[in-house]
């Protein structure tokens, strides 16, 4: 079966293109500490036996730019490099990388007295002095704090296109038209709709396209096969990632499973458009990665989901986050959200802190919070 493609320019990223009716390429991350040099390098060679035509490592501080240098020497993989909030690392690794992504919204945390602007003009120079690609990415719990309030509350679509938009036109005006866009949420619908507006405007721009925060196996592969199957049948996303909530030595299933989706939309082996109302208990959990601040996450989101099965039928969402780009704001939109760091888990209801609890402490207080959420409902009928 032929699928639709949108007429995409192409984008270079190492041996590999995207866009222009090239093979969609399927990316993922690395989920061990960049500073450790060997585990990291046994990762990416790893993935790229998998089949992973990018792989993506985090780097937020001078050190970790260091250990990518020595990553760089020993693998041959097309790497991607993803910017926290020091922009000005961009120089550091760009000599190492294929790729950069960065966050519009990280923008504002370093030199915050520099117009947003500025900032891209110096990754837009950076990357094309080093022969690399760019990828903005625009993340639902992270969106340029200026455009959030240009919108009612409830509507967190509108300013992730308006940011993504911009960035784009900043880009093009200054001649570097080398770049993707990403528009991720957790909620599979939201990344069909903010997609689909996007690509509309911009049908030129090639898309990567992800559930952010997707979960473990299986529902994490069904609310990003959601996604894809919607968006790629109508021609839209030009590289993907399956980002799972996954021991360090399972990554490799983010790449079996968007194979997996490509080749069965490929076959019309599709499901009709599901409707992911959130009729029943919705968890969402952040991908294994680097940033990760405490391992125990991983093993914490499976023992979250087990101990909830008795609140399926409740329409409750509850975000496990590990880390502290992703938990502070990524956890305010969920009934109750745990934000994971090195030795204690935050715990919010509805983006009020509750409190830091151990980890061997919070189950029972999460049990105990989603308890009263239900008997609210109930109470009120909702």
């Amino acid at each position: 079966m032929q699928l639709p493609r949108n007429p995409t320019r192409p984008v270079r990223i190492g041996s590999i293109t995207i866009g222009a009716g090239h093979p969609i390429a399927v990316q993922s991350m690395t989920a061990t500490h960049t500073q450790d040099i060997d585990a990291t390098v046994a990762q990416v060679s790893a993935l790229a036996a998998a089949g992973a035509d990018v792989v993506r490592i985090a780097v937020d501080s001078q050190k970790d730019a260091d250990a990518l240098r020595e990553i760089r020497r020993q693998s041959t993989a097309n790497l991607s490099v993803d910017l926290q909030e020091n922009y000005r690392l961009a120089s550091a690794v760009a000599p190492s990388v294929n790729k950069i992504r960065y966050n519009p919204g990280h923008l504002y945390h370093h030199e915050r007295q520099l117009p947003w602007q500025d900032k891209v003009r110096f990754i837009a120079d950076v990357a094309a002095r080093h022969d690399c690609a760019l990828r903005v990415g625009v993340n639902c719990g992270s969106v340029d704090p200026a455009k959030r309030e240009r919108y009612a509350e409830g509507d967190s679509l509108s300013p992730m296109l308006e940011s993504a938009l911009e960035h784009c036109e900043l880009l093009d005006s200054l001649g570097f038209t080398r770049y993707c866009v990403s528009l991720k949420d957790s909620d599979p619908l939201q990344v069909i709709e903010v997609n689909r507006r996007f690509a509309e405007q911009r049908p030129d721009v090639p898309l990567h396209l992800g559930v952010t925060e997707a979960g473990m196996p299986p529902d994490g592969v069904i609310k990003t096969r959601i996604a894809f199957e919607q968006l790629i049948s109508r021609g839209i996303g030009d590289t993907i990632r399956v980002s799972l909530t996954v021991p360090n030595a399972r990554k490799a299933e983010e790449i079996s499973a968007a194979r997996q989706i490509l080749e069965d939309i490929a076959a019309g082996r599709v499901r009709s458009v599901v409707d992911y109302g959130l009729k029943a208990l919705n968890i969402i959990s952040c991908p294994s990665c680097s940033r990760v601040e405490n391992e125990a996450f991983v093993d914490l989101a499976a023992q979250v989901r087990d101990m909830t099965r008795y609140a399926q039928d409740h329409a409750i969402t509850i975000a496990v986050m590990g880390c502290r780009v992703n938990g502070p704001g990524e956890t305010d939109d969920a009934d109750l959200g745990l934000w994971c760091g090195p030795n204690h888990v935050n715990l919010k209801r509805r983006g009020q802190s509750l409190g830091a609890f151990a980890y061997a402490d919070i189950l029972p207080r999460l049990k105990q919070e989603l308890d009263a959420l239900i008997a609210e409902r109930g109470a009120t009928g909702r």
